[in-house]
């Protein structure tokens, strides 16, 4: 009696782990992010809370395109992610996955979204789904990420696609008020990836990925961040002129913007760890504190 309760137990860890291992190859913070913005995108081209007929299977459908994505990158990457520190301990260079079933895992998830997102949705947001997860893992992973230093730049607009996929949900189609947002999550994504690449720079050197800091030094780096938060900041006040977003939103935007100018500036200033840390992490909340913003200032 008392054995078959412990294999019972031993066989219940060892689903909790495998579950726990395939949730950490989807990259679970960075889906949430993404399916965030698609949210808002969908309130935003709603003018209001979307029909839930719509908004459940577009997160399904985004969450599994993110995922997936995520999956067949760490596949692809998993020789670089074995040499940093930072990534060495993801479940393929642990030996906690196998990389054949990563892989497997991730094309399933993306075969998946299309199927979800084409049949509750429509064919222009599977699409559009599907075109994020193939940019981000052949345009950026395989293409630009070990290959050239404009990979953050070019490479950021797979994390803007989900917004086009929220606003094509709702309406069909695209139109410019979608672009402007896809244009704040894509420059966002340069002083973000650019100041997690200043505190991680020795595993980039290591790993020969030619990160900004790696290619053209720390110093340019930084005023690149700089550059970049200039013109995130002018993007994200489009909405005013184009009037698809009201004056809660604009003052916020102001308001986090100065923020963000405030950091970029700091961080030339400074030039250390620990202000290349505030900076990434005032970026993180700084998009999730934007998008949020711009839900409350559309539900009013």
């Amino acid at each position: 009696m008392g054995s078959s309760i412990q294999s019972v137990e031993v066989e219940k860890f060892n689903i909790r782990t495998l579950v726990k291992n395939y949730l950490e190859l989807t990259k679970l913070r960075i889906v949430l992010l993404l399916l965030f913005t698609t949210v808002t995108t969908m309130v935003i081209a709603a003018n209001g809370i979307p029909e839930l007929s719509v908004l459940i299977p577009t997160l399904i459908g985004g969450a599994f395109a993110a995922a997936g994505a995520s999956a067949i990158n760490q596949y692809i990457d998993r020789d670089m992610d074995a040499l940093m520190s930072r990534t060495s301990r993801r479940p393929i260079p642990s030996g906690r996955v196998a990389p054949t079933n990563a892989l497997l895992f991730g094309m399933g998830l993306l075969a998946w979204s299309v199927l979800v997102l084409a049949m509750w949705v429509n064919w222009l947001t599977a699409v559009l789904a599907l075109f994020g997860g193939l940019y981000y893992v052949i345009l950026y992973t395989m293409i630009l990420k070990r290959n050239t230093v404009v990979n953050i730049l070019i490479g950021g607009g797979a994390g803007a696609v989900p917004v086009l996929v929220g606003w094509s949900a709702v309406t069909g189609s695209l139109s410019f008020q979608a672009f402007i947002l896809f244009a704040i999550v894509f420059y966002w994504t340069p002083p973000h990836s650019w100041a997690l690449a200043l505190l991680v720079n020795k595993d980039y050197t290591l790993a020969n990925v030619p990160m900004m800091p790696v290619a053209h030094g720390e110093e340019a780096t930084r005023r690149q961040i700089l550059l970049y938060s200039v013109q995130l900041v002018l993007i994200t006040l489009l909405p005013l002129p184009f009037r698809f977003l009201g004056p809660v939103y604009i003052v916020t935007a102001a308001l986090l913007g100065i923020g963000m100018l405030y950091m970029a500036v700091k961080l030339i200033q400074k030039a250390d760890g620990a202000a290349a840390r505030a900076m990434y992490k005032y970026t993180t909340s700084y998009l999730a504190f934007l998008f949020l913003v711009m839900i409350v200032d559309r539900l009013l």
